[in-house]
């Protein structure tokens, strides 16, 4: 069975090589279902791990549904990655209605033209599951990470079966969200080739609570992201002129 950890730093690439694992995807950000890492990181680890590297395409959090701006970043990473020889991509776009939006992952996926492509859990939330897995068969998509739109893999078991069972193996399915050693082997019984953790260990890095935090909770609301304003700018400008 392959093991694939999602790895969130050179730590955790190297840790997961040590261990065993048979690939990574490499990210940052597992508080907010991961971004795309640094191009200093993927550079790194590409060139000192001898395990297969996929990258996450994901440039900010919020949602799965990306500016015209935000799509030109996504394919200059997938270029980036693509020369540093990286074995694949992780990634996904869906419309304003949650449904695969298939011409720009088509265009994701033709951009990574020599790497495997797979889909993420945005998969997770498609109303018509079945009818959304079609469309990445149709696009030949290499695998499909899922969590079987339930908080937990294990939880949403039952989909992910049904799911296999649909695409006939014209495209992967891959288990992922909340693996652990208790209930990892109920995946390998129910006939999946392959599974995606993160098998993280807290770390304290700090002898003592800092006097200012700089971690902020009003960023962390599902589908809220933060971006300059521009009129407040303007203000503070010419408040300062």
């Amino acid at each position: 069975m392959i093991i694939e950890i999602c790895a969130n730093s050179f730590e955790s690439t190297q840790v997961a090589q040590l261990a065993g694992a048979n690939r990574i995807e490499i990210f940052t950000e597992l508080s907010v279902g991961g971004l795309t890492p640094s191009q200093g990181l993927i550079e790194k680890v590409v060139s000192e791990f001898n395990i297969p590297i996929h990258v996450l395409i994901r440039p900010r959090s919020g949602n799965f549904t990306y500016s015209e701006e935000e799509f030109d970043v996504m394919l200059r990473d997938i270029t980036f990655c693509k020369k540093l020889g990286c074995a694949g991509i992780v990634s996904g776009f869906l419309t304003s209605e949650n449904k695969i939006d298939s011409m720009k992952t088509k265009q994701l996926i033709d951009a990574s033209e020599g790497m495997e492509f797979t889909f993420h859990r945005a998969f997770d939330w498609v109303e018509n599951p079945i009818d959304e897995l079609q469309k990445l068969i149709d696009l030949k998509v290499n695998r499909l990470l899922s969590s079987g739109q339930k908080p937990t893999a294990i939880e949403g078991i039952s989909l992910l079966k049904e799911l296999q069972n649909h695409s006939k193996g014209k495209i992967e399915i891959m288990p992922g969200g909340g693996i652990n050693v208790e209930n990892a082997l109920k995946f390998k019984e129910a006939g999946f080739n392959s599974i995606h953790l993160s098998a993280t260990a807290k770390k304290q890095l700090l002898a003592q609570k800092p006097k200012v935090t700089m971690h902020s909770d009003a960023f962390f609301e599902e589908g809220i992201i933060a971006t300059s304003d521009k009129e407040t700018i303007q203000n503070i400008i010419t408040l300062l002129a």
